[in-house]
């Protein structure tokens, strides 16, 4: 029986560090969607995160380039901005439903 929980142990921790691993890999990635027929760029990791937009000239003609660069500058804040809000909420909920405990590979 001691044998068999060694196991399970085992099995268990490999894919604590598996799943750390994906979520390293999954952060690392960049992920890109396209608006307007690609006039707009947003660029997103593999855990959702936004990291970036780009604003194509073309969806605002007339508008000059330090224009779009601030426009973009103030979407990415933003977005980051709630990004943050949004993972603070999550990391709350899940330390109320875990009454606080920390689980081994429950990363919040």
């Amino acid at each position: 029986m001691g044998m068999d929980f060694m196991n399970i142990a085992k099995k268990v921790q490999d894919m604590q560090k598996k799943a750390a691993v994906m979520q390293e890999e999954l952060a690392n990635l960049e992920i890109s969607g396209q608006g307007a027929g690609g006039a707009v760029s947003v660029v997103c990791n593999g855990q959702g995160k936004f990291k970036s937009i780009k604003i194509s000239s073309e969806l605002l003609p007339g508008v000059d380039s330090d224009t779009i660069e601030t426009l973009e500058d103030v979407i990415s804040t933003a977005m980051k901005d709630a990004d943050n809000k949004a993972s603070e909420e999550m990391n709350r909920r899940m330390k109320s439903l875990t009454g606080g405990i920390s689980i081994p590979g429950l990363k919040f």
